[in-house]
C-alpha cells in the first residue's frame, strides 16, 4: 500500500515548485502511469518537468521505507499461489531499483521471479511492452499469463497482451473505472483473487 505516500509525494512536489496546491483527484488521476509521462500533466515546460520529478522523488525515497506495507493477505496470498506453482513477476511503472527495494522491505521478494520496471522498457502501461517482456521473462507464453492490477492502465495493458486480466478493488480507483475496461475478473479480496486464479489454472 502506497496511497499515502504516493498523494504526500505530490502534494509536496507540485506545492514545493509551482507554488500552489493541486486537487488530490488531479494529482491522482494516472497513477500506474510512469512518473515522468504523469508530471507533464502539471506543466509544458521542460525545466518545471523535470523539477517537479527531483523533488517528488527525494521525497518519496526518503520516506518510502517507513511508509510502505503489504495489504492485508498479501504474503497469505502468494503463499498459495507459489504453492498453486504459479511463477510469479511484477510489471510496474516505477522505476526497477525502487520496485526491487519495496518488495524487499516488505520481505516478499522471494515470492518474485522477474520485475520489469519503467526503465526496463519503450513503451509503458497502457502498451502491452512490460507485461509482455514479464511473460518473455517468466518463460510463459502472454495468453497463459493472467495480469492483475488496480488501475485501468493495468487492465488495457493485460487485455492488450492478450492475457487473463484481474482487476482489483485496494487500489486507488474506483470499481466502476477499472469495471469499464472489461477485466476478466473483479477481487475485492487477495484471498478471493488467489482462489480464482487458482481454480481457472485447474480447469
Amino acid at each position: 500500500d502506497t496511497h499515502d505516500l504516493l498523494l504526500d509525494s505530490f502534494r509536496h512536489a507540485t506545492k514545493s515548485v509551482l507554488g500552489r496546491t493541486i486537487a488530490d483527484e488531479r494529482l491522482m488521476a494516472k497513477v500506474g502511469q510512469p512518473l515522468s509521462v504523469q508530471m507533464w500533466d502539471f506543466t509544458d515546460d521542460e525545466a518545471v518537468h523535470d523539477e517537479l520529478l527531483r523533488v517528488y522523488r527525494a521525497f518519496n525515497e526518503s520516506a518510502h521505507d517507513e511508509r510502505i506495507s503489504l495489504f492485508p493477505g498479501t504474503r497469505e496470498a502468494l503463499e498459495s499461489l507459489c504453492d498453486a506453482g504459479f511463477s510469479l513477476g511484477v510489471a510496474t511503472s516505477k522505476m526497477h531499483p525502487l520496485a526491487q527495494r519495496g518488495l524487499e522491505v516488505l520481505g516478499i521478494a522471494e515470492f518474485f521471479d522477474c520485475i520489469v520496471g519503467a526503465d526496463d522498457c519503450v513503451r509503458h502501461k497502457p502498451d502491452p511492452e512490460p507485461v509482455i517482456l514479464g511473460a518473455r521473462l517468466l518463460g510463459v507464453e502472454a495468453r497463459r499469463c493472467a495480469f492483475v492490477g488496480d488501475s485501468p492502465f493495468d487492465i488495457q495493458a493485460g487485455n492488450a497482451a492478450g492475457m487473463h486480466t484481474a482487476a482489483v478493488l485496494w487500489g486507488m480507483f474506483d470499481e466502476d473505472v477499472l469495471r469499464a475496461e472489461t477485466p476478466g475478473v473483479v477481487c475485492g479480496r487477495f484471498d478471493d483473487l488467489a482462489a480464482h486464479l487458482i481454480a481457472r489454472r485447474a480447469c
